[in-house]
This record gives C-alpha cells, sequence and structure tokens, in this order.
C-alpha cells in the first residue's frame, strides 16, 4: 500500500506542477508577486495531496517568532518538501540557487521571474561573493533570503555538514536569521519515490540577532538547528518506532 499511494502521489505531483505552471503563463509578466502566487497554490495542493494520499500531515510551531521585514531563514535541509511548504510563511522570498535550475523549461522561467538568487557554484568564492551582494541588495529591500546551511540536502539524523556561506551573507547583511529545525527527510526522504504518512513538523527558532562574528554565529546555528531538529526527529520515533531504524541508516551510512 505505502509503494502504490507513492506511486500515485509521484504522478499527481508532477501533474499539479506542470498543470500549475502551464495555467500560470501570463503571471510571468507581472514580475515576482504573480510567481508567488502560484508558487503557494503549489504549495497548498501538494500539502493537500499527501495528507488525502500518503497521510502524510504537517505542524508549523514557532511561527510568531518571524519577524517583520528583511530577514535570512536558514532552514535544515532533509528533503524537498521544505523547498515548497516553507514559502507559505514568507511573504517576499528570495532562495539562492544553483543556476542549472534557470535552464529548466517552465520551471526556470518562473525562478528568473520571481527574482530568485542563481548562481554558478563552480566558480567557487567568486559565486560566494556575487550571492553577498545580491541577497544584500534584497535584505535591504525588506524581502526574505532562503538559504540551506549545509548546501544540499542531508538524510534525516545524519551527521551536520554546514557551509560557511550563510555566515558570509548573515555577516554582510546586519539582518537577523531564523533557523527552522523540521524532521521532512523521515517521510519525503532524498533520492527515493516512498511517501510516508506520519507528521512533518517545522519549527521556526528564535531569531539570530545580528552582531555576531562569522564563528560564534556558525557555531550557534549548527547547536540550534542540530538540537531542534534531532529533537523533532525523537518525537517522530516515538510516535511510529518504525521510524528508528532509517534514523539509524543515516547515522552510519552517512558518517565520516
Amino acid at each position: 500500500m505505502l509503494v502504490l499511494r507513492s506511486l500515485l502521489f509521484n504522478a499527481l505531483f508532477y501533474v499539479w506542477l506542470i498543470g500549475l505552471m502551464l495555467v500560470g503563463i501570463p503571471s510571468l509578466f507581472f514580475g515576482r508577486e504573480g510567481t508567488f502566487y502560484f508558487a503557494r497554490l503549489w504549495a497548498k495542493g501538494t500539502l493537500w495531496l499527501l495528507r488525502v494520499i500518503c497521510g502524510l500531515d504537517v505542524e508549523f510551531r514557532g511561527v510568531g517568532k518571524i519577524p517583520a521585514g528583511g530577514y535570512i531563514l536558514a532552514p535544515k535541509h532533509q528533503s524537498i518538501w521544505e523547498t515548497f511548504a516553507l514559502t507559505l510563511h514568507a511573504s517576499d522570498f528570495t532562495y539562492i540557487v544553483k543556476r542549472e535550475l534557470t535552464w529548466i523549461p517552465l520551471f526556470g522561467w518562473y525562478l528568473k521571474a520571481g527574482e530568485q538568487i542563481a548562481i554558478n557554484r563552480s566558480t567557487g568564492r567568486a559565486a560566494l561573493s556575487e550571492a553577498v551582494r545580491r541577497t544584500r541588495k534584497v535584505l535591504a529591500a525588506g524581502r526574505q533570503v532562503f538559504i540551506f546551511p549545509e548546501g544540499t540536502r542531508r538524510p534525516a539524523g545524519a551527521p551536520p555538514v554546514y557551509k560557511f556561506g550563510v555566515a558570509a551573507i548573515y555577516n554582510d547583511s546586519g539582518a537577523p536569521c531564523v533557523p527552522v529545525a523540521l524532521n521532512s527527510g523521515l517521510f519525503w526522504a532524498r533520492r527515493s519515490f516512498l511517501r510516508r504518512p506520519g507528521t512533518v513538523v517545522v519549527e521556526y527558532l528564535d531569531p539570530i540577532q545580528p552582531g555576531l562574528d562569522k564563528q560564534t554565529f556558525l557555531a550557534t546555528l549548527q547547536d540550534r538547528l542540530e538540537t531542534a531538529s534531532n529533537r523533532l526527529i525523537d518525537e517522530a520515533v516515538a510516535r511510529d518506532p518504525s521510524l528508528a531504524a532509517i534514523v539509524e541508516h543515516n547515522r552510519t551510512a552517512e558518517s565520516p
């Protein structure tokens, strides 16, 4: 049953996404506000499909801690799930994405119209300098910047591998940073078509105010994110002990 439900969801997920992108083409001519409308519609519809087909619900905690204006959102990154679901609580957002995503037909058009920050990762330090420069303007305009501190998806429970980019952006911008803990990887794992039932829990943590040096900030961010995300994973395992095997495998397979 899990396999059948996952197959049905995956098929409808892409039908829903492609259908929205086709219907929303006229919005590309109205700036980022139009694309944001369809991004949130995609998120809401996908969460509905997950709940109805897969039995996967969501709980958002700490939404009241999100500040007004420009700030950095630094979510734990375990799944594709958070790339769309977290848009529901950001009013005027920008993701830092790899340039290659903008080359995808239709999808890339929306990234460009939505004024997302696409960088060429192969250029190393130059890519980081460009990201810092462009996020400075976005945050100064009162918008929000999403950046995944580990750069790519990590399995739920795997040892963390934080990158320095988020610290460079924080240090340059003078904006607060909101860590976002979650446990999405238990239910929608990377490189897996299975969508497990349960509840994805997202927790917005207390903002890290500007003023810390880079090393202190990165250590603070990692400590808060890892502590909270591990707690959410433990809560999920307590509700469904079968998830313990997934966590143990991730911790062992991803160990340095």
